[in-house]
This record gives C-alpha cells, sequence and structure tokens, in this order.
C-alpha cells in the first residue's frame, strides 16, 4: 500500500473532522448569540460558502478511504478502513438526506426572508451535525488506527 495515500486520507479525513468540530463547538454557538439579524445572515452565508466546498471534500474523502479499502484488501487493516468507508458514506447519506435541505434554505435567508421558525430549523440542523461529527470523528478514529497497523 502507498504510504502517500494512507496520509492525504488521514489528512483530509481529520482536516474535516476539525472543521466541523470547530462549527458545532464553536460557531454555532457564537452565531447563536449574535442579535437576530446577524444571526440569520451569518448562518445564510455560512451555509453557502460551506455548501460549495462540504461536497468535495467529503466526496473526496469517501474516494480516497475506498481507494486505500481497496489497496488494503487481504491485509489487516482492510477491515478497519472498510468500516470507516461505511461510516464516510452514512455522513454523505445523512448529510445528503437530512442536513443539506435545512441548509440549503438556509443559504437563501435574509433578515427580511427568514422563516418563522428559523430557529428551529437550525436546532435540527445542529442535532443532525452533531450526530455526524460524531460519526466521522469515529471514522478518523478508524483511519488512524489503521494506518498505524
Amino acid at each position: 500500500m502507498q504510504a502517500w495515500l494512507v496520509i492525504l486520507t488521514i489528512v483530509l479525513v481529520g482536516l474535516m473532522v476539525g472543521v466541523e468540530f470547530s462549527v458545532a463547538a464553536f460557531v454555532e454557538p457564537i452565531f447563536g448569540r449574535l442579535p437576530e439579524n446577524a444571526a440569520v445572515a451569518a448562518r445564510s452565508d455560512g451555509a453557502r460558502v460551506l455548501g460549495r466546498v462540504m461536497p468535495f471534500w467529503y466526496i473526496g474523502s469517501v474516494i480516497l478511504a475506498v481507494v486505500w479499502a481497496s489497496q488494503a484488501w487481504g491485509h489487516p487493516q482492510a477491515l478497519t478502513v472498510a468500516m470507516a468507508v461505511t461510516l464516510l458514506l452514512v455522513s454523505v447519506v445523512m448529510s445528503i438526506m437530512l442536513l443539506v435541505p435545512i441548509a440549503s434554505r438556509a443559504a437563501r435567508w435574509s433578515a427580511e426572508s427568514a422563516p418563522g421558525d428559523w430557529q428551529a430549523q437550525v436546532s435540527r440542523w445542529n442535532g443532525f451535525h452533531y450526530v455526524r461529527v460524531g460519526i466521522i470523528t469515529a471514522a478518523f478514529v478508524l483511519l488512524v488506527l489503521a494506518g498505524v497497523a
């Protein structure tokens, strides 16, 4: 197996976990303390910016992990990498089905056009996001374990 693939996959997934953890632990709480108009604007901008980048990051992580799993087939770490791939795929499906619809709506919000239940939508997105952070963190840990095996 090629070391560059292992390193690149671990770094890419690790950075993704860091970004998503930061959103959950720091960015969203900061947005929550902003005045209502600023909070709506900040979430809208964040949804647009991250909405352009994260799909490539998630799919790129899955592709690299799948390539790693295929190259590791027959080796002891193959099952660990395959489990990480499964978790990354769950995170992608979860994102598409649960988080992206809310984020897509939020990307179009403005202070004047935010729906009356925007805070409930944000709360729902945050709940799903916390679960997703746990899933991708578990995938990252599995990849690190497979990388040192």
